[in-house]
């Protein structure tokens, strides 16, 4: 399963959706998917792919990961991925 198969189907879970229901251009809020459940996805995903996303949950903005929709997520998280090889 590819990162980006395995990233949509946590964040499927969390909105409670089907994983055919998540799109690259769906945003968290588009899912129904609420800060709870952002730090949710979140900490599943550290889990799955052993990483440290640099996310802070009360201050996104803030953020240098990018949670504007899947496919920014996404890319994100292969990067993170790369970087720890």
């Amino acid at each position: 399963m590819s990162i980006s198969d395995r990233v949509i189907a946590i964040i499927a879970e969390q909105a409670v959706l089907e994983p055919s229901d998540v799109t690259p251009e769906s945003t968290l809020e588009d899912l129904g998917i609420d800060s709870l459940g952002l730090v949710e996805c979140i900490f599943a995903i550290e889990e799955e792919f052993d990483i440290s996303i640099p996310f802070n949950a009360n201050e996104p903005e803030a953020s240098d990961f990018d949670i504007s929709n899947v496919a920014a997520i996404i890319s994100g998280i292969e990067k993170l991925v790369a970087e720890k090889v």
